[in-house]
């Protein structure tokens, strides 16, 4: 019988039609919480037709022992930098995604943390909490420069969003969208340079490479406005956990607000874990009923044209065939 690794969490946790359609295709499903580490990938590897997988260490060592009975890797997901795509590649393996399923959401995401920072939420309900009348000011978002890297689907959607708070949105992306940019009055930076002098909030958008890589990191947080507030919603890597850290002890960074971190799950001594104005979020920002009921079916979707040998809805390698397998 056909074997799926199944890791994805919210998958697994939230309910919707998604169930039903994997559970049809009469596949043997095995579950796992993940993400999984390169440990314990490499003990399931070669035991399954398909993977399922959200932020999986999937490596080269992991495919090498998946294979040859590994047929195709569905990413529940847009982001497939714990994927070893080029190895995937090599081996002519499918690496599937879904796109476009989750943008709505992480913006509406990004600007929770922006609002909990500015409007000082955590202070307020902590205090009211512990019986105490606390109250400290915070600031309005109108008429603020957010500096947005990366302008895909999800940066666009915080645009919307920031010139609906009456803000002054700048951007920055290799592949720019005029047509977009124009019709949401949208200012094009020329250099993260730019980006980093102008904006009293910085909102990460990108995917991680190896430029993306401590993006924000001291060098550039000295470029910054004293007092910025940044949020990530993208990959914890793009910042630099200790330079963050530092920088928001020090004050040159007024606040973070991240729901990424590069340790996940944290351990306990996480240096943002305890760093003043630092909101950290559970890598949630994509989990809503309705988000996960569009990437699940999405990735489930892909897994029965690639079992078929059709053309999946979306593919990272698509130069590499799916073969029918079940």
């Amino acid at each position: 019988m056909t074997r799926i690794l199944l890791t994805t969490t919210s998958f697994q946790d939230t309910p919707g039609a998604h169930h039903q359609l994997l559970e049809g295709t009469g596949f043997e499903v095995v579950r796992e919480r993940g993400p999984l580490s390169e440990t314990r990938m490499l003990e399931l590897a070669g035991a399954f037709d398909a993977f399922i997988c959200g932020d999986d260490a999937i490596t080269r060592a992991v495919l090498e022992k998946s294979l040859p009975r590994l047929k195709v890797i569905s990413k529940y997901g847009i982001g497939v930098d714990k994927i070893d795509v080029k190895s995937a590649t090599e081996f002519g393996l499918p690496v599937l995604f879904t796109p476009g399923v989750n943008h709505t959401t992480v913006a509406e995401h990004a600007f929770l943390l922006l609002l909990a920072l500015e409007k000082n939420l955590l202070f307020a309900t902590d205090a009211t909490r512990r019986g105490e009348w606390k109250r400290k000011t915070g600031h309005e978002l109108l008429e603020k420069t957010i500096g947005i890297v990366g302008l895909g689907r999800i940066g666009k959607e915080v645009a919307i969003r920031a010139r609906a708070f009456g803000m002054n949105p700048i951007g920055y992306d290799v592949y720019w969208d005029e047509a977009f940019a124009k019709q949401h009055d949208v200012k094009r930076a020329t250099s993260l340079d730019e980006i980093f002098a102008a904006s009293d909030y910085i909102s990460l958008h990108t995917n991680l490479t190896p430029e993306t890589r401590d993006l924000v990191r001291a060098e550039t947080i000295a470029k910054m406005k004293k007092g910025v507030l940044i949020l990530n919603c993208a990959r914890g890597e793009i910042v630099n956990t200790a330079d963050i850290a530092a920088a928001l002890h020090s004050g040159q960074v007024g606040g973070y607000g991240t729901d990424v971190l590069d340790e996940e799950p944290p351990p306990a001594d996480h240096p943002l874990l305890s760093a003043p104005n630092c909101i950290v979020t559970p890598h949630v920002g994509s989990r809503t009923y309705e988000s996960v009921v569009r990437q699940a079916t999405a990735a489930v979707k892909n897994l029965i044209l690639a079992a078929a040998g059709e053309k999946p809805l979306a593919q990272v390698n698509p130069q590499v065939p799916t073969k029918k397998f079940a």
